[in-house]
């Protein structure tokens, strides 16, 4: 039987690393499970899950060119599968899955004279306007600031 990815096959711990365990295949050649392998959960240390001499089933997922076969033993336990969610309700415009009225007029209903309202603002006016503000915030921070350091500078003396 040759070693083809998703095969499943059993193996013998041979060597244990802090980055996986070499495991000696049926063959005779020796596969790498990687610690993010070894369980569904986190593992700090190999040790708590596998010792050398261990016989384990684990699942061919990649065979390099120059021979090195990486395994797994987390992929190799079938897994029940999971059932299938139940279908989610519809969602109505507001993005709540109730029905019913939020209390504020939807476009186009409720205005009784479009005319009154602002023209809408460009790009440049809004960046006019972003500017100005940021320069007021600025200018007034820098009077905040220099005042202070007037205040405890001019007591020296």
């Amino acid at each position: 039987m040759s070693i083809e990815v998703g095969s499943k096959l059993q193996g013998k711990v041979t060597g244990i690393t802090n980055f996986g365990a070499f495991v000696e295949l049926p063959e005779g050649s020796t596969g790498l499970v990687h610690i993010s392998e070894v369980a569904d959960n986190y593992v700090k240390d190999i040790n708590d899950h596998l010792k050398v001499g261990d016989v384990v089933e684990v699942k061919v997922i990649n065979v390099e060119k120059d021979g090195k076969i990486g395994l797994s033993i987390k992929k190799a336990v079938d897994k029940p599968e999971r059932p299938a969610r139940p279908e989610r309700p519809v969602r109505n415009d507001r993005g709540d899955s109730r029905g019913g009225h939020s209390g504020r007029p939807r476009h186009g209903q409720g205005r009784s004279n479009d005319s009154h309202r602002a023209p809408k603002e460009n790009f440049e006016m809004k960046m006019a306007r972003f500017l100005k503000d940021s320069e007021d915030r600025l200018s007034s921070l820098k009077r905040h600031t220099e005042s202070k350091r007037g205040g405890r500078g001019a007591r020296r003396g």
